[in-house]
Parts: structure tokens; sequence; C-alpha cells
């Protein structure tokens, strides 16, 4: 028997301030919500106090944001997920963003570490007028402790219904997607980061966002493996392979702070826990 956790994050717009509500089951809870920036932008922090996902285990997460709230979730350290004996163990999110809402999905990291078997759902649903800035970075293994991901499975699924779609299989034995240069090239680390929106972006806006991404992209020292695409009229996706976690969040954190001042005129405000 795993752990079973279920978190619900609801926010709702009162005035001029995102009021959070949240209810969990079993380990899964909110450590804060803070308001480091302004009433209207709730930040709040997620914990898994286990430290960890193990075969059997299942977390759900479910949030939903009524229209005109504005939440920026995140995590105070990496998603882990670990050896399992032989049941697999899965983690689950499905969110819906509300007409005018804005959500920011910003986890740190997923490990998987050697003879895991996981897998990750993401399902965001968006209204017309909702929009969202989301990431996630799939970590395999533990290269500064020399451990391989050479065994084991991770399933990884993002989906914005209707529109995209992304459904990834990975075998720790598999040389062919992860060393060939048409897959991950001997790399362990894949970033994707997001700008979401519930109907089609003006030309002009998701040009603005293309262009911001490219730019400090181009100009990283990860540019060789990064690139940018618009894959539906209503959403701008930056992909990254990297060796390591730590150059690839600092380009997703850099590609964040302009697209949020890009589509929301509003400045970058890192969640403190980011720096700890």
């Amino acid at each position: 028997m795993g752990w079973h956790g279920h978190l619900h994050l609801h926010y709702r717009r009162d005035e001029a301030r995102t009021v959070a509500r949240h209810r969990h089951d079993g380990p899964l809870r909110v450590l804060a919500s803070l308001y480091p920036e302004a009433p209207e932008v709730c930040h709040q922090v997620l914990v898994h106090p286990p430290g960890g996902i193990v075969g059997g285990d299942r977390l759900d997460i479910d949030v939903a944001l009524d229209a005109g709230s504005h939440a920026l979730v995140t995590t105070p350290g990496a998603t882990r997920f670990y050896r399992s004996a032989g049941s697999d163990a899965l983690q689950q999110l499905a969110a819906r963003v509300g007409d005018g809402a804005r959500l920011e999905w910003l986890p740190l990291e997923n490990i998987v570490y050697r003879g895991a078997q996981a897998e990750n759902r993401m399902r965001f649903e968006l209204a017309p007028g909702g929009e969202m800035i989301g990431w996630d970075v799939l970590a395999l293994g533990l290269p500064a402790s020399g451990e391989a991901f050479d065994r084991g499975r991770f399933v990884q699924q993002l989906e914005i219904p209707g529109r995209w779609l992304e459904r990834g299989v990975i075998d720790g034995a598999d040389g062919a997607l992860l060393d060939s240069p048409l897959g991950w090239a001997g790399h362990r680390v894949l970033a994707t980061l997001w700008f979401a929106a519930g109907g089609p972006l003006a030309r002009e806006r998701r040009d603005a966002l293309l262009d911001t991404a490219r730019e400090l992209a181009q100009a990283h020292p990860l540019a060789a493996t990064a690139g940018v695409t618009a894959p539906h009229d209503g959403i701008v996706v930056l992909r990254a392979l990297a060796p390591r976690v730590e150059p690839v969040m600092e380009l997703l954190t850099q590609v964040w702070a302009r697209w949020r001042e890009t589509a929301w005129q509003l400045p970058a405000c890192a969640p403190r826990v980011w720096r700890t």
C-alpha cells in the first residue's frame, strides 16, 4: 500500500484580492499562501512531507481558478520519483483556468531515480479568456553522484484539451532515445516552458513572445540545445536539453520573467523559496 494524497486548490477574486482556499487528504499540503507583489496575485508553495514518491503512491492535485483570479504555484524543492519494488507511482494534475484568470504553474524539477516506475500527468483546461505560463523540468538519474537512470520507466503526459497533447515514454535502457543525436543526445535533463491562452493569440502578441524567448535562448550557453515554436495559435513553447538542472532552470526563469512583462505587463517576482 502506498501513500495516497489529494489536494484541491481554489482561487477566486474578491474585489482587488485573489483569495485562496484549499483542502487536503493525505500527505500533500500548502506550505504557505503569500502576496509578495500585490493582493491580486496569490503565491502558494506546495509540499509533500514524505519527501518523495515511490511505487504504489498516488498524488492528485486539482486546481480551479475563478474568473479574474491570478495564482502562482511552486514547490520548495524537487519532486523525487524513487526506485520501485514493482508498483507504479502516479502524480496527476488537473487545472481549470477561468475567463480572465491567470495561472503560473512553476514547480521545481522532477528527479527520476534509477529503477523508478512512474507516471506524471498534467492537464490544463483554459476558458476563452484564461491564460497561463507553465514549465516542467525532467531530470533523469543523479549525474553528480554517478547514478545513471539506466533502468526503470517514466511516462510523461501534458495536455491542453483539443490543442496540445504530448505523451512520452522514457525507458532507462532505451539508448536510441537517450543517447542518439535525434533524441536526448546524451543529456539527462529535458525542460519545457509554455505560454498558453484559452483562445488564439493576436499575431503581434504571439510573435513578441516567440522573439523574446528566442533572443534569450540564443544568448544562453544552452543555445545549441534550445528551441522555441508555436505549435498552435494560442500556445508558445520553449524546449531545452541540458546535462544538469541548474543551467536550464536559469534559462526558464529568464524567459518566464520576460514573458510576464511582455504578456501581462507584470515585473518578475520570483518566489522566495527559489533562493533558499
